[in-house]
């Protein structure tokens, strides 16, 4: 069986991708600093009979993620997609005029530098075993330049760049490395419900058959507000 690591899992999207890759046959590991959380998590999963199990770290602590992927490699054996989508909140953007040096040290730390840690844990498996996916999740900010997040931005299109390298170096060696940007506030029974979200990663997953998407995948960016 396989298993996907959702790295920054939630009750929100988290939960989402967990069901809808967990009803596709994956088993599910839950990484996120909030026990609480991922209790929610393991709870809805097992009344889907969807095999879970949750592992706490704090993403910003690179020894305790790096631990915690490990620990995923222990009880699962491999990780076949790594999905990354840890989320710092609004009241962390700073717009471009006031963005410092320590708003975006405060992305690094809790998005950029976690992401790469992740990937080098998977990858070489990866490599190894010729298959695998890397599920990037990221804001509109990645694509398209957001005064209101200029801090975010920055950390955001640095993993877009880094996420397009990947692509572009692993997709003849059998890793697929995805890219949704979400234009959206997630929440349920809206245009950006995570199940619909959660639907969209997975058919950009199983079909491989190109890099990144926007969603919704009607966002119009000349609509976006200064």
């Amino acid at each position: 069986m396989r298993t996907i690591a959702i790295v920054g899992a939630g009750p929100g999207l988290g939960l989402s991708l967990a069901k809808k890759f967990g009803k596709n046959g994956f088993r599910v590991a839950a990484i996120a600093r909030n026990p609480q959380k991922l209790e929610i998590i393991e709870s809805e999963l097992r009344k889907l009979n969807i095999e879970v199990q949750s592992f706490v770290a704090d993403v910003t602590d690179l020894a305790a993620l790096q631990q915690a992927i490990q620990a995923v490699k222990t009880a699962f054996g491999s990780i076949d997609v790594l999905e990354f989508s840890p989320y710092a909140g609004w009241d962390k953007f700073t717009h471009v005029v006031e963005t410092t040096p320590q708003s975006v040290s405060e992305q690094l730390n809790s998005y950029l530098l976690p992401a790469v840690l992740s990937v080098n844990e998977v990858l070489p498996d990866m490599i190894n075993n010729g298959s695998g996916a890397i599920l990037f999740t990221t804001g509109l900010s990645a694509m398209f330049p957001l005064p209101m997040a200029g801090n975010v931005g920055i950390v955001m299109s640095g993993i877009r760049n880094y996420a397009t390298n990947l692509h572009n170096e692993l997709k003849e060696k059998g890793v697929f490395i995805g890219h949704l940007s979400i234009g959206t506030m997630i929440q349920a029974g809206t245009p950006g419900d995570p199940d619909l979200i959660a639907e969209t990663w997975y058919n950009l997953y199983d079909k491989k058959d190109h890099f990144e998407e926007i969603f919704p995948q009607d966002f119009d960016p000349t609509k976006i507000p200064n």
